[in-house]
């Protein structure tokens, strides 16, 4: 009763002051404890609904200490009251000062006694309402009605959490605590305060380090003493059956460490906070783990890609040597350490392989490819494909085999004798590898030299292949099946990118060739022609990039469920894209030139716009990340008359975190893009004369130099990628609203065509993480006539999205329409909208809602009466929004339709 009247209560503003008043009252010590306990849970979902702030009272507090204070109370009502507490604090603002609120001083001592208690479940909500208030308020020492009230300092907090989560694992590390999964769950609890303490105070990352570096070598002490005891009593089968399972919840918390430091790196890589003491810290944890032989091989290598990952040092490798500005000592330094660790992680590699530890093995595999070690990844990848008797695992493996070998060659280009000791280390097991030391391309070598190096050239057309051939294994094994949509997908974008980036490398070679060759200034006026020619090439593939870029998008949004890992790699990747799109465009970007003059008739007068569009695209997505490097662009814009009012625009889809990959390709964008507009402003003082000559050799030494630095990125590939499912994707069945086609869909010329759809949901799992609402369609019919042979209706022809030449803009056109729907009020009236383009192709967008089986029905009126006699292929995607308002895009599962307009 008194829950229900509390959820009455909820839908009126002037009763829930009264019900909360009432609820107050019930706390009294004299009620029942199942009264008081009721009446708690229902002020609880009060300050969950967000309807409580307004009544915080002196009452509130005073009940709520009473409670947390009350001894004999049951552990599960102090723990309500410790809950309520938090949903307090997190609705104030923050920076609070203590004078902000009078019960700050004894909301700090009661809060700080609970922390401390043996009720393990009690302290750990203790501790989270603790970490809030040291992150809501601010540091200072004030007077209180109290007295004194002085905050306690993040370190102390850090000690805390540390003492509790030992104080946990010592047991079960002793073998006398049983319920490790319970336990496994509060260090997790508490690791993850930690984790916001170091977003929130950066600084403690070095501390928290140490604090996890002890835990580990008490772990190992622990381990190493209960291996001697085992060894003593060898003898003694229900000791040696302990023995396993404390090996197997030792790894387990081992492991839970492992991704605490990776989260806790990637916290300080978003900070900047990156310091030798960092590494040095990591550098010790690692050591510990490594000089314990009680953990397995697996546990050894996930700890060794710690220091072997150069995704994660990179950014503390260029800040170092940028502050410092010295010979590079550091780098080689630490760069050497790393390669150490490379070795030992795949020494840990083969002892698994000796073992027959072939799943531990897999898994190594995928969390080496995942951190971006690829030498690791090909190594026990290739290695594997020989121990595997299923035909089908036989061909995954072969599959990201390829890929790994891909990457592998990509990132030996970029190694230097002094950290190439992983080649040779492959080398002396009689391993398969592409290049030698002598074959490897060096960085230090001029750079204006590296693309005409035959190693170089080479290298990049065996990783493209490799590329291609790890998504074509993947077509020929399965080709009836969806499972591995996203691995196909993704395997031929990147393919794609790499490919790109050849083409670069060939029109660069060519014109360095062209201006070794054409030195008479005669012969340089009569090759006016080539220099048009070789700026079309440069410009179309700047365009190309731009798409690709935005087909990156469309995969990130295609897969609900996507992990936000993952989802971030790939829009790292994006922005990798867009930022070639602009220098590529740029490099050679000089409206004076007059063969540029000549480019811009020949291209038609959509080129300024086309170039507009690669800024817009690239602001899109820094625009949240990096103020300087879109100031620079704003002065781009200016180069081509574009207005900055257009660099708000900002797809959600496009939003980016600062990881690893991120903060690097952003350095690089700042030096691409400061470097594009210093380059054209000292163009703009060269006389006519001096401009070609100009602009190629200046234009090509900074594109080469904005390649290399992107290449020289590690890449890490998408979690996501290990998940082998089917993808949830949507069928649409049209059929023509005239009962009278019995054997297709037709329309007689100058009439619409009334269709009838039917959309299915496929492929949808029970445990989908979002609950999806809406659903849209867009159908789509250009005056392309279909050929003969595929004029039957019944014709399978559904082309993959990275074959189809007009997803994206299909895709993009959805989006801009749900774009607009979401922000009318009657949006209901845009349902039926349709439109008929310059170029005579019609587009339409239909609404449907779903039932619980995930079907939905509607119709259209595909205006075609302008079409010529003739069989037209319609197009078609659909997408859905979330109950948290983002977008995805449904891929295609079926055939596209055909119909035929009649004489």
């Amino acid at each position: 009763m008194l829950t229900s009247l509390s959820k009455l209560a909820y839908k009126s503003t002037l009763l829930i002051s009264e019900q909360v008043d009432f609820l107050l009252h019930l706390l009294h010590r004299e009620k029942a404890l199942h009264i008081q306990a009721t009446a708690l849970r229902c002020l609880y979902l009060t300050f969950v609904k967000g309807m409580g702030q307004s009544l915080i009272s002196a009452t509130l507090f005073r009940a709520l200490f009473n409670i947390v204070e009350e001894a004999e109370l049951p552990s599960t009502m102090q723990c309500e009251a410790l809950k309520l507490l938090h949903k307090i604090l997190l609705g104030r603002p923050p920076n609070l000062s203590c004078a902000d609120m009078p019960e700050f001083a004894e909301l700090l001592r009661i809060v700080d006694n609970a922390s401390r208690s043996p009720i393990i479940s009690k302290s750990i909500v203790a501790i989270l309402v603790l970490v809030e208030i040291v992150i809501k308020f601010q540091r200072r020492v004030e007077m209180g009605s109290g007295g004194v009230c002085t905050l306690p300092m993040p370190s102390e907090v850090v000690s805390l959490i540390m003492d509790r989560i030992t104080l946990l694992v010592k047991p079960i590390l002793c073998s006398c605590q049983f319920n490790h999964v319970k336990v496994f769950e509060q260090v997790q609890s508490l690791l993850s305060l930690l984790l916001l303490l170091v977003g929130e105070h950066p600084d403690l990352g070095v501390l928290v380090l140490n604090k996890v570096h002890y835990l580990i070598e008490d772990l190992v002490d622990t381990c190493t003493t209960m291996a001697g005891r085992q060894a003593d009593s060898a003898v003694d089968n229900p000791v040696e059956i302990r023995g396993e399972r404390d090996q197997t919840i030792n790894s387990k918390l081992i492991f839970i460490l492992n991704r605490f430091v990776v989260s806790c790196l990637e916290i300080l890589n978003k900070a900047g906070t990156l310091t030798n003491q960092v590494f040095d810290k990591v550098k010790l944890l690692v050591q510990s783990v490594h000089h314990c032989s009680f953990f397995d091989c697996y546990t050894h290598i996930i700890y060794s890609l710690l220091l072997d990952t150069r995704t994660v040092w990179i950014c503390m490798i260029n800040r170092n040597d940028e502050a410092r500005g010295d010979d590079g000592n550091f780098h080689t330094c630490l760069q050497d350490f790393i390669d150490k660790h490379e070795l030992l992680t795949l020494e840990f590699a083969k002892k698994m392989l000796i073992h027959r530890d072939t799943w531990p093995a897999y898994r190594a595999g995928m969390y080496a490819a995942c951190q971006g070690a690829w030498v690791t990844a090909s190594f026990l990848f290739g290695q594997l494909i020989m121990k595997v008797q299923s035909d089908i695992f036989s061909c995954w493996l072969k599959s990201v085999s390829h890929l790994a070998h891909s990457q592998r060659i990509i990132q030996l280009l970029f190694l230097t004798k002094h950290d190439s000791s992983s080649v040779d280390w492959l080398e002396t097991k009689e391993l398969p590898i592409t290049f030698s030391e002598d074959n490897l391309c060096e960085i230090e070598k001029d750079v204006a030299g590296i693309i005409d190096e035959p190693n170089h050239s080479q290298a990049l057309v065996v990783a493209y292949q490799s590329l291609i051939s790890a998504e074509r294994t993947l077509e020929t094994a399965f080709t009836s099946t969806n499972v591995f949509f996203f691995q196909r997908w993704f395997l031929a974008l990147r393919a794609k990118l790499l490919g790109a980036v050849m083409e670069i490398f060939r029109v660069l070679s060519t014109i360095q060739s062209e201006q070794k060759t054409n030195n008479d200034a005669l012969v340089r006026k009569c090759t006016i022609v080539d220099s048009i020619k070789f700026l079309q090439q440069i410009t179309q593939i700047s365009f190309q990039l731009k798409r690709l870029s935005q087909e990156f998008d469309l995969i990130a949004t295609s897969f609900i469920g996507i992990d936000s890992k993952s989802s971030n790699i790939i829009k790292a990747v994006a922005l990798n894209c867009s930022l070639l799109a602009v220098s590529t465009g740029f490099a050679f970007y000089i409206p004076s030139l007059p063969a540029y003059q000549n480019l811009t008739c020949g291209l038609g007068s959509s080129q300024k716009c086309s170039h507009a569009m690669l800024i817009q695209n690239l602001v899109g997505r820094l625009w949240n990340l990096d103020h300087e490097v879109t100031s620079n662009l704003g002065m781009l814009a200016e180069v081509i008359g574009l207005s900055k009012n257009c660099f708000h625009l900002q797809s959600k889809n496009q939003i980016l975190d600062s990881s690893c990959e991120v903060k690097n390709i952003v350095d690089v964008c700042n030096y691409a893009v400061s470097g594009i507009v210093c380059w054209q402003n000292e163009a703009k003082m060269v006389q006519d004369d001096k401009i070609r000559s100009e602009v190629i050799t200046n234009g090509s030494q900074l594109l080469l130099n904005i390649i290399l630095k992107l290449m020289n990125i590690p890449f890490r590939v998408p979690k996501f990628f290990f998940k082998v499912r089917p993808c949830v994707g949507s069928e649409l069945f049209i059929s023509s609203a005239d009962v009278r086609n019995v054997d297709g869909i037709s329309v007689s010329t100058g009439f619409p065509l009334s269709l009838n759809l039917c959309l299915q949901l496929k492929n949808v799992p029970p445990d989908l993480p979002v609950r999806l609402t809406k659903f849209y369609c867009i159908l789509h019919c250009s005056q392309k006539l279909v050929l003969d042979g595929q004029s039957n209706e019944k014709t399978p022809w559904s082309p993959q999205p990275w074959e189809d030449s007009d997803v994206v803009e299909i895709n993009e056109m959805l989006f801009q329409y749900v774009t607009e729907c979401t922000k009318r009020t009657n949006y209901r009236k845009c349902f039926r909208d349709g439109d008929i383009n310059n170029d005579g192709a019609v587009t339409v967008f239909v609404h449907f809602e779903l039932s619980a089986r995930g079907q939905g029905f509607s119709n259209c009126l595909l205006d075609v009466s302008h079409f010529p006699v003739g069989s037209y292929r319609i197009k078609w995607h659909c997408c859905c929004i979330d109950s948290q308002g983002s977008y995805w895009s449904l891929l295609p599962l079926n055939a596209e339709p055909v119909f035929t307009v009649l004489s």
